[in-house]
C-alpha cells in the first residue's frame, strides 16, 4: 500500500506485481483504480485483480466513464479468457454483451481493450471461438466508426489460419 501512495510509476508497477491476490480486497481493487493515469498501471493492476478473483468488479468498471477504469473491466476480461483455463466457457462468453454495448467507445484505450477483450475470447477454445467471431462480424458491420475497427480487426485475427489451425 505505501508503494502505491507514493504515486511514483514504477513504485506502483511494483505494487500491483508484489501485492498478495488472495487478500486484495474489491474496496482497495476500487481506491486503487481511483487513481489509475496509464495503460501499462491499468494492464498490470488487471492480471492481480482477475488472480484475486475480483470479477463483480467488471460490469462496475465497464460502466465508470473514466478512461482508465474502464479500459480496466476489459483488460479483466481478456486476462481472465486467457489465464482462467479451468473456468468455464458460459462464463467467458457471458462477457460478450459488455463488450457490444462498449464497442462504440473511440477513446484509445478503451477501443483497444474492448477489442483485445473480444480477440482475447476468440481465441480461447473452439466453443468461444465461434460466438466471438460471430460478434467480430456483427461490428464490422456497423455504422458505428469504432465498433467497425473492432469489428474488422477481431474477425482478421480471428480467421487467421494459425489460430483456426490451433483451434482444430
Amino acid at each position: 500500500m505505501q508503494l502505491w501512495q507514493s504515486d511514483i510509476r514504477e513504485a506502483r508497477l511494483l505494487a500491483l506485481c508484489t501485492a498478495e491476490p488472495k487478500r486484495l480486497t474489491a474496496e482497495e481493487a476500487r481506491s486503487w483504480a481511483n487513481d489509475f493515469n496509464s495503460w501499462e498501471i491499468v494492464d498490470c493492476a488487471a492480471d492481480l485483480f482477475v488472480g484475486a478473483r475480483l470479477d463483480e468488479l467488471i460490469s462496475e468498471f465497464a460502466a465508470d466513464e473514466r478512461e482508465f477504469v474502464r479500459r480496466a473491466a476489459f483488460a479483466m476480461i481478456s486476462a481472465t479468457a486467457v489465464h482462467r483455463k479451468n473456468e468455464g466457457d458460459l462464463a467467458i462468453l457471458a462477457w460478450l454483451p459488455l463488450i457490444q454495448a462498449h464497442s462504440g467507445d473511440s477513446r484509445n484505450f478503451v477501443r483497444k481493450a474492448v477489442n483485445w477483450a473480444l480477440r482475447s475470447i476468440g481465441k480461447r477454445n473452439r466453443g468461444c471461438h465461434g460466438p466471438a467471431l460471430r460478434l467480430a462480424k456483427l461490428l464490422a458491420e456497423s455504422s458505428d466508426k469504432t465498433a467497425r475497427w473492432i469489428g474488422r480487426d477481431a474477425v482478421r485475427e480471428l480467421s487467421g489460419e494459425k489460430l483456426m489451425a490451433r483451434l482444430k
